[in-house]
C-alpha cells in the first residue's frame, strides 16, 4: 500500500523533489513506496519539465488538502497565504505536513505547531533553512542533549555572493546586486535578502530548535547589507577580518536571555565561517558536551532543497509504516512558551567604527577620552589617511556593552572635531 503525497507547487523546488521522486534508482528503497498522488500548481497551461499522469495536475490546491486519500502534504509554494491557511487546513484533516517555507514557519509556527500536536501529526521543514544542508533534523535528534550555547550562521545565499565579489573585486554594493540580478543569484526585488529579513526568518527557526522555546520574529534585531563599502570591505582586510551577513543566536548561561540577531559582523580570517564564499551556506553550532559542529553547504537550489523535501517525506513514509498511537517526541514539536530575548543594549560584542574628522590636533585623544567615559575599551586605532579635507580614522573595540557604546557614539557626535560617522559594524 503506497503513501500518498499531495504536492503544492510546481517551481524550481516542486519540480525538484518530483524529479528526485521519480528517480528513485540507488537511492533509499523507501521512495518505492511513494505515490505522487495530486500536484497543485497556479496555472495548468505553464509548461513542464516533469512529466506527470494526466489527472495529477490541478490548479485546485484546496481540494489537495481536504481529500482523504492524500497522507502527506508537500507545501513548496513559498509565500504567506494561502501557503498558511492551506497548512493548517491539511494539519486539521489529519495530514503530516513537509514544508519548505520558513517565512511561513517564522511568523505562523505557534498557529502551525499547535494545530499540528493536538490532531497528532507533525510538521517537518529541514528545507526551511540553509537548502540541502541537513541542520534541522540535527538540532531536534542528534544534538538534543546537548546545552546549546550559540547557532551562528551564513544563512543567506544571495547576500553571501554579493558580500564574496565586494571582497575580492573591490566592487561597491550597487553595482555587483545589479550583475547578481542580472544573474539570477539575486530576486528583482531583493528587499528580503539584502536587508536580512530572509535570515531572520532562519535564526528564529534555528534559535527555536537550539534553544526549546518559540521566538516572536520582531523580537529579532535586523540589520541588512546595503551600508557596507568597499571602504570598510578594504579596512576589515587590513585589520585581518573579512565581513559576512551573520545570523547569531546566543545564550550566556541556561537561565539567561537569548540574543537573537541578524547584521553584517566583521569575522576574524581564522574564524570557520571566514571562508564560506559565494552562495554556499554554513551554520556553526556551539556547545556542551560537543564543542564545535559545523554545517556546510549549498544553500538554494532544485537539486539540494528537493534532498531536504524529500528526507521529510521520507522520514514521514516510515513513520506511517510503523504507525504507533503516540506521537514520536523526536519529530514533534515539544515547546509551547516563548524564549526570553535580551534587548540587543544588554548585548557584550565588540565593534568596528569608522570616524570622518575635521584634520585637528588631539581628535584621537579626545574620541579615547569620550569612550573611556563609557567604558570602552579600544583594541585598535588607526588614522589611515584623508578624504578630501578629512582624515579618516577607524577603531575597534574590545568587549562593550551595546548600550554603552552608544552612549559613547552619541557624546563623540557632538565634538566639533566629528564631521560624520560612516560606518558602525559588529565584531564577531
Amino acid at each position: 500500500m503506497g503513501v500518498k503525497l499531495g504536492i503544492l507547487g510546481l517551481g524550481t523546488v516542486g519540480t525538484g523533489t518530483v524529479q528526485l521522486l521519480q528517480d528513485a534508482v540507488g537511492r533509499h528503497p523507501l521512495l518505492q513506496e511513494i505515490e505522487i498522488y495530486r500536484v497543485g500548481v497556479r496555472s495548468l497551461d505553464k509548461p513542464r519539465t516533469v512529466e506527470l499522469s494526466p489527472g495529477v495536475i490541478t490548479s485546485d490546491l484546496e481540494s489537495i488538502v481536504n481529500d482523504p486519500e492524500v497522507d502527506i502534504v508537500v507545501e513548496v509554494m513559498g509565500g504567506l497565504e494561502p501557503a498558511r491557511s492551506l497548512i493548517l487546513q491539511a494539519l486539521r484533516n489529519g495530514k503530516h505536513v513537509v514544508t519548505a517555507n520558513k517565512a511561513a514557519i517564522a511568523r505562523f509556527g505557534d498557529e502551525i505547531f499547535t494545530t499540528a500536536n493536538q490532531t497528532g501529526v507533525y510538521v517537518l521543514l529541514e528545507a526551511a533553512v540553509g537548502g540541502g544542508i541537513p541542520v534541522i533534523q540535527p538540532l531536534k535528534q542528534s544534538l538534543s542533549v546537548n546545552r546549546i550555547h550559540s547557532v551562528t550562521g551564513i544563512v543567506n545565499g544571495t547576500t553571501n555572493y554579493i558580500l564574496t565579489r565586494m571582497q575580492t573585486e573591490g566592487s561597491n554594493f550597487s553595482d555587483v546586486l545589479a550583475d547578481a540580478q542580472r544573474l539570477g543569484y539575486a530576486e528583482a526585488d531583493p528587499t528580503a535578502d539584502v536587508d536580512g529579513l530572509d535570515a531572520a526568518d532562519k535564526i528564529a527557526i534555528l534559535a527555536s530548535l537550539a534553544f526549546g522555546g518559540r521566538i516572536h520574529l520582531e523580537d529579532v534585531y535586523c540589520e541588512g547589507i546595503r551600508q557596507v563599502s568597499k571602504t570598510d570591505i578594504a579596512y576589515a582586510e587590513k585589520l585581518g577580518f573579512v565581513i559576512k551577513l551573520l545570523a547569531i543566536a546566543k545564550r550566556i548561561t541556561p537561565s539567561s536571555p537569548l540574543s537573537v540577531r541578524v547584521h553584517p559582523t566583521l569575522v576574524s580570517k581564522t574564524h570557520p565561517l571566514a571562508s564560506i564564499n559565494g552562495v554556499y551556506n554554513a551554520i556553526l553550532v556551539e556547545g556542551e558536551p560537543i564543542g564545535q559542529v559545523m554545517f556546510f553547504g549549498p544553500g538554494a537550489g532544485a537539486g539540494a532543497t528537493a534532498s531536504a523535501v524529500s528526507s521529510d517525506i521520507l522520514n514521514l513514509v516510515a513513520t506511517l509504516k510503523t504507525s504507533t498511537a503516540n506521537p514520536n517526541l523526536l519529530l514533534t514539536c515539544g515547546h509551547q512558551d516563548y524564549c526570553q530575548i535580551a534587548p540587543m543594549a544588554e548585548l557584550v560584542t565588540r565593534f568596528y567604527t569608522r570616524f570622518l574628522t575635521r584634520d585637528q590636533p588631539g581628535v584621537i585623544g579626545k574620541l579615547g577620552t569620550c569612550f573611556g567615559n563609557h567604558g570602552v575599551s579600544l583594541e585598535s586605532i588607526v588614522q589611515t589617511g584623508f578624504q578630501g579635507e578629512l582624515a579618516e580614522i577607524v577603531v575597534v573595540t574590545h568587549d562593550v556593552r551595546e548600550g554603552d557604546f552608544r552612549q559613547a557614539l552619541a557624546e563623540i557626535r557632538t565634538l566639533e572635531a566629528i564631521d560624520s560617522i560612516p560606518s558602525l559594524l559588529h565584531v564577531l
